[in-house]
C-alpha cells in the first residue's frame, strides 16, 4: 500500500485525497508514492474540511466532487477533479461546481498528476524555515505585541525572521514595531499573487531593517487576504527566512485557516479572566479544526486571582508561557519602540522560550 497520513507533520504539508472509491484511492496513492510524496487521506468533505483549506494540493475523486460543492468547502486554487477516462459521464460539471482548475482523466493524464503532486510537495514543503501563528482570545489579548516581540528577538538572535500581519482591520502591525514610514511592498501590492514568489526577492521588496521583513498592510481600506497569496507569503517566508511569524485575527478566513494548518506553532494568547477565557473557548476550538499544535500564552495580571494552571486545564491546552504584566512595554510602544527591542524584560524571556521550543537556537540561546 502507498504512503498516506491521516494528520499533517509538524511544519509540512501534504496533498489531500478526497475519495470513498476503494480503487481511485489505491491508485492515486500508487502515484504518489512512485513521486516519493505522502498525501493526506479523506473519505468525504466533513473528514477534508479541516485540511481543504491548508493543503498545497486538492485530489478530489470524482464521485466525490458533487458532495463537495453541496458541503460548502471554501473556494481555493489547486484543486483536481480525478476520474476515469473509460466513465461514461466525465466529471467536467462537477469539478465546475467545485471550482477545480483541471480534471484529471486515468490513466493517461497520471504522468501529469505524478508532476503535479511531485510540484506541491516541493512548494509546500521545500523550505526549512519555522512558521508560528499567534493569534488573541478575545480582543486586545496581546496577540501583535507576541507576534512582533517573536520576530524582534528573532532578528536580535541573528535569525532571519518576517513578520506577517494577516488582520487587515488591525491597524497594521508595522505600527506595532514603529515602521509605518518604511518604504516597501505590503499586502495590497500581493493581492493577486498566485504560485510561487522568489523567495530572496520578496524578503528584499518587504519593509526591512536588518535581519527583520515585515508584511503588513497600507493605510488604504482594508481587505481580506487571498489564500493563493497567503500560500505565497508562507511558502517564500519559509524559504527565505529561519522564522515567519504571522499575526492571525479572530475570525477564520480561508488565508487563516491556511496559516494555522501550516504553522509549527500556533499560540493562543488568553489574559487571565474569566472573560476572556470563555471567549478564549470558541477560539480555541475553531482553531483547533485547523491545527493540532495550538498552545496557549497567559498574559497577566490575574485580576481576580485566576491562575495559568486553571485556565489550560478549562481550554483543553498546553501552557508554553505566562506573560507578566510589563509597564515600561507599552510606554516604549507609544514612542515607536518595538516590543522586546531591548532583549529583556518578561516578553523577551518569553519570546526567546518559545523560539527555543521550536528548535531555533538563536545567538543567546548560544551564549
Amino acid at each position: 500500500m502507498a504512503n498516506r497520513t491521516t494528520a499533517t507533520a509538524l511544519g509540512r504539508r501534504h496533498p489531500l485525497l478526497v475519495t470513498d472509491d476503494p480503487d481511485l484511492l489505491d491508485d492515486v496513492l500508487g502515484i504518489a508514492e512512485r513521486s516519493g510524496a505522502c498525501l493526506d487521506v479523506a473519505s468525504d468533505p466533513t473528514a477534508a474540511r479541516s485540511r481543504y483549506p491548508a493543503a498545497p494540493l486538492v485530489l478530489i475523486g470524482a464521485g466525490t466532487a458533487l458532495a463537495c460543492a453541496s458541503a460548502n468547502l471554501p473556494r481555493r486554487p489547486g484543486v483536481v477533479v480525478i476520474g476515469r477516462e473509460a466513465a461514461t459521464d466525465p466529471p467536467w460539471s462537477a469539478a465546475e461546481a467545485i471550482g477545480a482548475e483541471h480534471v484529471a482523466l486515468l490513466p493517461t493524464a497520471a504522468p501529469w498528476l505524478a508532476d503535479r503532486i511531485t510540484d506541491a510537495v516541493g512548494l509546500g514543503n521545500g523550505g526549512c524555515g519555522r512558521v508560528v501563528t499567534v493569534l488573541g482570545g478575545r480582543g486586545g489579548a496581546g496577540a501583535s505585541v507576541l507576534a512582533a516581540g517573536l520576530a524582534v528577538t528573532a532578528a536580535q538572535g541573528g535569525l532571519h525572521a518576517l513578520l506577517v500581519d494577516a488582520d487587515p482591520l488591525g491597524g497594521g502591525v508595522d505600527l506595532v514595531l514603529g515602521w509605518e514610514n518604511l518604504d516597501g511592498v505590503r499586502w495590497p501590492a500581493l493581492a493577486q499573487t498566485s504560485g510561487t514568489l522568489d523567495a530572496p526577492s520578496f524578503v528584499q521588496a518587504l519593509p526591512r531593517q536588518g535581519q527583520l521583513s515585515v508584511l503588513s498592510w497600507d493605510r488604504g481600506d482594508p481587505a481580506e487576504v487571498p489564500v493563493d497569496a497567503m500560500a505565497a507569503a508562507l511558502d517564500a517566508g519559509r524559504e527565505g527566512n529561519q522564522l515567519t511569524v504571522v499575526d492571525l485575527p479572530r475570525r477564520f478566513d480561508p488565508a487563516v485557516m491556511l496559516a494555522l494548518g501550516a504553522a509549527d506553532l500556533a499560540l493562543l494568547v488568553v489574559p487571565a479572566e474569566l472573560r476572556a477565557c470563555a471567549a478564549a473557548a470558541r477560539i480555541a476550538a475553531r482553531a483547533s479544526e485547523h491545527t493540532n499544535v495550538l498552545a496557549l500564552v497567559v498574559r497577566g495580571p490575574a485580576p481576580g486571582g485566576l491562575r495559568a494552571r486553571e485556565i489550560s486545564k478549562a481550554l483543553g491546552l498546553s501552557n508554553v508561557g505566562t506573560l507578566r504584566s510589563e509597564p515600561d512595554l507599552a510606554r516604549g510602544l507609544e514612542h515607536g519602540e518595538p516590543p522586546a527591542g531591548r532583549g529583556r524584560g518578561p516578553l523577551a524571556a518569553l519570546c526567546k522560550r518559545v523560539l527555543v521550543d521550536v528548535g531555533l537556537a538563536a545567538d543567546w540561546a548560544k551564549a
